[in-house]
């Protein structure tokens, strides 16, 4: 019977933030900018003949969180919602608010908790070198993976360090 035999090592690394992304504006701004900067000088690509963008969102998911409140302040009922894109997130957040029928079946005043809401953007970076490698950009953190190469580290290390954000 023939063994499995290592032919690639790749690494993970995680960085919490001191203080959650406050808000989703915050959040876009730090991924729309680094996809627009491209600090980490990734390169395009083809992949089945098709070409392929050096760094580019392959995931995200944008999650709102509500309570329902009682004429007390007495929560009553939560809900959660979660989004593919940034602008359903933004209708979800308008439409759940404006559902009286849905605040009057929980029976309670319903309010978007925000600063319960969480993000997560996955983006795929094409290195000069030729790796593939993921950064997940979440409220609290960010994770990068399948790298092997520690100057693809170093690079997104740096450019963290320079967003005020990402602190």
């Amino acid at each position: 019977m023939a063994d499995f035999v290592e032919t690639t090592n790749t690494k993970s690394s995680n960085r919490e933030f001191t203080n959650s992304i406050s808000d989703l504006s915050v959040f876009q701004a730090v991924v729309d900018g680094l996809i627009e900067d491209n600090p980490f000088e990734c390169t395009d690509y083809y992949q089945s003949g098709a070409a392929v963008d050096g760094i580019a969102v392959s995931k995200e998911y944008y999650t709102a969180k509500f309570i329902f409140e009682d004429n007390d302040a007495k929560t009553v009922g939560t809900l959660s919602v979660k989004c593919p894109t940034v602008a359903a997130y933004n209708a979800a957040v308008t439409a759940v608010l404006a559902d009286t029928a849905l605040a009057t079946a929980i029976g309670g005043d319903c309010i978007h908790n925000s600063e319960k809401d969480s993000f997560s953007s996955t983006l795929k970076c094409h290195d000069v070198n030729g790796e593939i490698y993921y950064l997940t950009i979440g409220r609290d953190n960010a994770r990068l993976t399948s790298y092997s190469d520690e100057s693809i580290r170093t690079k997104v290390e740096t450019w963290a360090d320079g967003v005020t954000a990402l602190v």
